[in-house]
Order: structure tokens, then C-alpha cells, then sequence
């Protein structure tokens, strides 16, 4: 089953073309990586994934069904969940209180939800135990980034958008969310994600597509993708680092 589905999509800002005519695939339980120089288009394409933006021409389709029009609200009821670059966490409340909050969230729309053992199975899930009534603004970066992952986790998705998901985090945490994604994906949840930190998609992506002046580059197997001169050029700097 396709998952996620982004077919034609281009955005437009006045002149500038964001992204130009993407379409992309994404089969249920496979961690996709988006990868590209800055202003490749990335996160745009996840705002329109995500429903902040509309595109200009094109469409989304999450599960089968065409929800390019629908708002970001209703696209959650329907199994999707983000992070963002910028941390979106409540800095005066405790790490599993911000997981409540979210669990709470989704207890709108399904009222099996039991939010305190959500709390609870996702601190254990995420290493965030011993940590879990501490206030997060007391806390490191990467582990506020880990915070921000449960959150997006408490709404029990079908879909998980991240963005920059390893930002702030140590090597070792880096690691071990790296495993987390591909234990998750190995019981059905469909990742997308948006990352600089090669190594990372590398090594826990089972597809990777480059953007590059809001065009597809190329789309393929993380080996595919790292042989392919146009992104050796463009983004990991083969050719840079030989002239110099």
C-alpha cells in the first residue's frame, strides 16, 4: 500500500518556483529521506504535505485518499503527525506532561485513547524516563528533541513528518533514534523525513529522494542516491572536496 502519494506538485512565491512539478511515492511502513541543498524546496514540500501551504498545481493523497485540500487539523485525524526544525514543545511543563498534552489531543477524535499510558509506553520507548517529570526547559536540545518526537508519536500516526529530527542530538542519541524510526517502520508507520545529516539518512532510510532547486533529482535507494554523480556534485561535495 502507497502511503503517501505527492503527485505534480509545484509551489509557486511571486516569481520563484519552491517546487517544481514533485511527484513521489511513499509505501506504508518505509522511512523516506529528503535531502538537497538549502532552498533545494524541502521543507516546502513538507508544508505542503503537512497542509500549512497549498499548492499551486498538484496533489496529495494520504492512505488513497486526495487530501490536498483539507486543513492541517483534519489531516492529523486522519493519521498524520510533524515535527518542526524550530522545537514546538512547552518549555514550563514536564517531559511527561508534554506527552499528555498530546495523547489528550488525539482523545478528541478517539476516544480509546488512554493518554497516561501513552505518556508512560512512550517515555519508556524513547528513553525519557528518567527524565519524565523534569521541566523541559531544563533540558538539553537533543533531549527536548526527543520530547517533540513523543509528542508527534502520542497522536498514534499512520504518517510522521520530521524535520530535522537529529538536530541537537548527540552521535550516540542520534543512533538510537536512527533505530527507534526503523523499529517503528517495521510495525507498519510510514516516515518521511527532511535532513542534513547524511550519516543519519544514510544509514536509517530505505529510500531517499534530492531536491535541488525545487526539482527532483533523483530517487532511490540510499546507495543509489549516494552514487549518483548529480548529488555527489550538488550535495555531498565529491567534487569539492577533489579541487581542494
Amino acid at each position: 500500500m502507497t502511503m503517501l502519494e505527492i503527485r505534480k506538485v509545484s509551489v509557486r512565491f511571486g516569481g520563484l518556483t519552491a517546487v517544481d512539478d514533485v511527484s513521489l511515492a511513499v509505501p506504508e511502513g518505509t522511512i523516506m529521506g529528503i535531502i538537497g541543498p538549502n532552498g533545494a524546496g524541502k521543507t516546502t514540500l513538507f508544508n505542503v504535505v503537512a497542509g500549512i501551504l497549498r499548492p499551486r498545481t498538484g496533489s496529495v493523497l494520504l492512505g488513497g485518499e486526495d487530501i490536498t485540500r483539507l486543513p492541517a487539523h483534519r489531516r492529523a485525524r486522519r493519521g498524520l503527525a510533524r515535527t518542526f526544525q524550530r522545537l514546538e514543545v512547552f518549555g514550563t511543563l514536564s517531559v511527561r506532561e508534554n506527552l499528555l498534552v498530546a495523547a489528550e489531543s488525539r482523545r478528541r477524535w478517539d476516544r480509546s485513547t488512554q493518554p497516561a499510558f501513552v505518556a508512560d509506553e512512550l517515555c519508556a520507548e524513547l528513553g525519557l524516563g528518567e527524565v519524565a517529570e523534569s521541566l523541559v526547559d531544563t533540558l538539553p536540545t537533543g533531549t527536548q528533541r526527543l520530547v517533540e518526537l513523543g509528542r508527534a508519536l502520542a497522536l498514534r500516526p499512520r504518517l510522521l513528518l520530521l524535520d530535522e529530527a537529529s538536530s541537537g542530538l548527540t552521535e550516540l542519541e542520534t543512533i538510537q533514534v536512527g533505530e527507534r524510526l526503523q523499529r517503528l517502520a517495521g510495525q507498519g508507520l510510514t516516515v518521511v523525513l527532511v535532513e542534513h545529516d547524511m550519516p543519519f539518512v544514510l544509514s536509517t532510510c530505505g529510500r531517499v529522494a534530492m531536491l535541488d532547486h525545487g526539482v527532483l533529482v533523483t530517487e532511490g535507494t540510499p546507495d543509489e542516491v549516494r552514487n549518483n554523480p548529480v548529488v555527489q556534485e550538488a550535495y555531498l561535495g565529491r567534487n569539492r572536496e577533489a579541487a581542494a
